[in-house]
């Protein structure tokens, strides 16, 4: 069973976990609409900026922050100091309406997941059954963020939401909350996406059975091809091996882990975001994760 600690507590919804070069950890707190720096051990924080509703983060090379805003829905970039720069609002033929999750991929350009549904449309509102039989149309979007262009790579998924590259750059995974299921598209670079394929599905009981909407949210792999998903309700992380069949289940005991990211100087564990508790999380998962910006790194991994 691996071995979880508390970093910080009192946090309102949090998302989008990432861990700084200090050791420190930036967090978005959808509830309070910001974004919040925490230092390593989780006795000092301070409010960087106020947007909306942050959700996911990316760090860039240069520092900056790259977040997926949902009540307004945008692309920002965000400075540790504060200033915010709207960025971007959708492509040219499709605007944003739920920017949920981002990375940066291995050339250099982000990739976001949208929703495919206006916040107010969705968060609140009906029963699950009614909320998971509406029209949904998520979707993958690519940000250059050399020439600020942006396209829609692919569409048609079930509340598109985490986004992950393997450790090999062939494919890029991606969560569909409202199935349980997690897809893979092999990558071509600025070429774009292969067709989607079914990689794994989280759920420890058929998504109908679930009384809330429940699924898989945030994602992580280590260095061996372990991809880490939060799951929503369900209350885990569950471990998923590189042939897509469940390894192992990690209980937490609030029930909405909504990111994971792997942190320390040799990024050796794992910490994930938890709305229930409104908690930040240590788990020693006994393997090394994958760095956030691998076009940031060299081959130090």
């Amino acid at each position: 069973m691996a071995a979880i600690s508390l970093i910080a507590n009192g946090l309102c919804k949090p998302e989008g976990p990432i861990c700084l070069e200090d050791g420190s950890w930036v967090v978005t707190e959808m509830g309070a609409g910001c974004l919040t720096w925490i230092n390593e051990n989780g006795s000092l924080r301070r409010r960087i900026a106020v947007t909306g509703r942050p959700n996911g983060i990316a760090l860039d090379c240069d520092g900056a922050l790259w977040v997926a805003e949902s009540r307004f829905p945008s692309l920002l970039r965000v400075s540790l100091n504060g200033e915010v720069d709207e960025v971007s609002v959708g492509s040219d033929e499709l605007d944003f309406l739920w920017p949920n999750d981002l990375c940066i991929g291995p050339d250099g350009a982000l990739y976001i997941t949208d929703s495919g549904v206006l916040l107010n449309d969705f968060e609140g509102k009906g029963l699950p059954s009614e909320k998971r039989a509406k029209k949904i149309d998520g979707r993958i979007f690519r940000f250059d963020i050399e020439n600020g262009r942006c396209e829609c790579l692919t569409r048609g998924l079930r509340f598109a939401n985490g986004i992950a590259f393997d450790a090999s750059n062939a494919f890029v995974y991606v969560s569909e909350t409202l199935t349980g299921n997690i897809y893979r598209y092999r990558f071509y670079g600025s070429g774009g996406l292969g067709s989607r394929e079914l990689f794994a599905n989280v759920m420890s009981r058929p998504i109908s059975e679930w009384d809330k909407i429940a699924g898989p949210d945030g994602m992580a792999f280590d260095e061996n091809g372990m991809l880490y998903v939060c799951v929503l309700e369900q209350g885990d992380v569950t471990i998923v091996d590189p042939n897509g069949d469940i390894l192992e289940r990690v209980p937490l005991v609030g029930n909405f882990p909504t990111n994971i990211a792997f942190g320390g100087g040799d990024r050796s564990f794992a910490i994930v975001t938890e709305v229930q508790r409104g908690e930040l999380l240590k788990i020693q998962v006994g393997a090394r994760g994958l760095p956030l910006n691998r076009t940031a790194e060299s081959t130090n991994t």
